[in-house]
């Protein structure tokens, strides 16, 4: 399992749907973070975004009707 397959794994587990919020392969080797639930895509290497989803995406329960802004996350990073 890849980094990108891990991290669509726990947002599964975290509630969320694929069309809300999953990670895709993205240009030159990076990793995309996208869907419903977030601004705008939030770009990185897989590694990062893994990172990101395993520590600062909330379960879909928690987030509610807000949406993940990008700026925000890597501010916590």
């Amino acid at each position: 399992m890849d980094e990108i397959d891990a991290a669509n794994e726990l947002l599964r587990g975290k509630g969320y749907a694929a069309r809300d919020l999953a990670v895709h392969p993205g240009p030159r080797g990076k990793a995309l973070l996208k869907g419903n639930k977030i601004l705008s895509p939030f770009s990185d290497e897989a590694a990062l975004v893994l990172q990101v989803v395993q520590e600062l995406v909330p379960t879909d329960a928690e987030l509610g009707h807000k949406l993940l802004r990008p700026a925000d996350l890597r501010a916590l990073l």
